[in-house]
């Protein structure tokens, strides 16, 4: 590569320069395609409809609040909000659904039941990737959650691979810089990612997505994550015992102990006493522009609130393809 300081390497500095303002443009009109109000006049009910699914699940379970807010984020980090992640493999593709990272993913019934009662009230009108952002939010608000605005107009995709998860989602070890760089590439701030880490006060997590913290961390064999709060470390290894790692994948632990159920500034009390589940949870304490933002939502709950909802809507516009491209699914597990 040639030198900055050199002709050629002004050039291709400038040529770099050029190639990220051009992407961040295009994301910025993608998400300025989308609109609230979307659906008022083509299918007045949408909206209604979804809360209605998203309600009946949630009363009966509301772990699926987590699962639902998770589908809309796992889909938005591959290849944009497309409802990628909702396309079945078949037998010729492995979808990313059946990603490794995925594999824990729950609430597709959900989104099926929203869908089919749509197709009939609308036919092919509401698309897969907007029924997955308004029933994210519709979770959240039951849950205690702000019920904020949603811009549609998003369209599916009909493309989904597995191999497309990998360094698109953030395994549960980043570190900071490691959050900084997957967030960063879809566009969004160290700010939005420390927000949008809020959403693991809600829902559980698999012990072998932490085991190494109890039993192999560092260079030691069965050592210990120093980190970690000892009377938590300690509660942590009788729920995910020793001797069922690594097969532990089906036993799950909540993400917050205090208020699973409740969407709150929990998890950030919990990162702050060194109960942050995951190695990227706690990862936020080390780093100091992280930490303060941390801390500052253990005091400002509204903030939070606030921040929360403005990432949200951020994240929902990653990739989007609207106007004429991509196209709207009748089925969402189903390419058209």
């Amino acid at each position: 590569m040639e030198a900055p300081g050199t002709s050629r390497g002004r050039e291709a500095c400038l040529r770099l320069v050029l190639l990220c303002v051009l992407l961040m443009a295009t994301t910025s009109m993608s998400r300025a395609q989308l609109q609230v109000g979307f659906y008022d006049t083509a299918c007045p009910a949408a909206e209604i409809i979804i809360q209605e699914e998203v309600s009946k699940a949630v009363s009966g379970n509301p772990g699926v609040a987590a699962s639902l807010v998770r589908l809309h984020f796992h889909d938005c980090f591959v290849r944009g909000c497309d409802a990628s992640v909702l396309l079945d493999s078949t037998p010729t593709n492995t979808a990313e659904k059946d990603a490794q990272p995925n594999t824990s993913l729950r609430g597709f019934e959900v989104i099926d039941s929203a869908k089919a009662r749509l197709e009939q009230a609308c036919f092919q009108v509401v698309s897969c990737a907007d029924v997955l952002a308004f029933a994210a939010r519709d979770a959240l608000a039951l849950v205690g959650g702000n019920a904020y605005q949603v811009p549609a107009g998003r369209r599916d995709g009909n493309v989904s691979v597995a191999q497309e998860t990998n360094g698109n989602l953030p395994p549960p070890t980043a570190s900071v810089s490691q959050l900084n760089q997957i967030f960063g590439s879809k566009g969004l701030t160290q700010s939005d990612m420390v927000a949008l880490s809020g959403a693991h006060t809600i829902g559980n997590a698999h012990c072998s997505s932490f085991s190494n913290r109890l039993y192999s961390y560092g260079p030691t064999a069965g050592g210990q994550d120093p980190s970690m709060d000892p009377s938590y470390l300690a509660a942590l290894t009788q729920q995910c015992p020793q001797q069922q790692q690594p097969a532990a994948g089906s036993d799950t632990v909540a993400m917050d102990p205090v208020t699973p159920n409740a969407f709150d500034t929990n998890y950030y009390a919990n990162v702050v006493a060194n109960r942050g589940l995951l190695s990227s949870d706690q990862a936020l304490l080390a780093d100091p522009t992280t930490a303060a933002q941390v801390v500052g939502y253990t005091n400002s709950p509204d903030s939070f609130q606030a921040d929360f909802a403005a990432a949200m809507v951020k994240m929902g516009g990653i990739g989007v393809l609207t106007g004429t491209t991509g196209t709207i699914r009748t089925n969402c597990r189903v390419p058209n």
